[in-house]
């Protein structure tokens, strides 16, 4: 039998208190969960400069209520 990779069945979950930037250190505010497997967390400022390229890997987004990313918008598109 050949072994298979199945991705996680969770959610994303919001960055929790002290989680930080992949890009930069700073607080994280939005986890992304990507198609392939495995998160990333960035703060509001990437999460906003990288939005069209999150939206394409995402397999789920959890956004802190504090942030207005703009990538919603762009999630109900796709």
């Amino acid at each position: 039998m050949t072994p298979t990779l199945t991705p996680p069945s969770e959610t994303a979950v919001p960055p929790a208190a002290g989680e930080q930037c992949d890009r930069c250190g700073a607080a994280g505010k939005l986890r992304v969960a990507v198609a392939g497997g495995g998160d990333l967390v960035f703060c509001g400022h990437h999460a906003n400069k990288y939005a069209e390229q999150l939206v394409k890997i995402a397999s789920d987004v959890s956004v802190d209520p504090e942030l207005d990313w703009r990538g919603t918008p762009l999630m109900s598109e796709n």
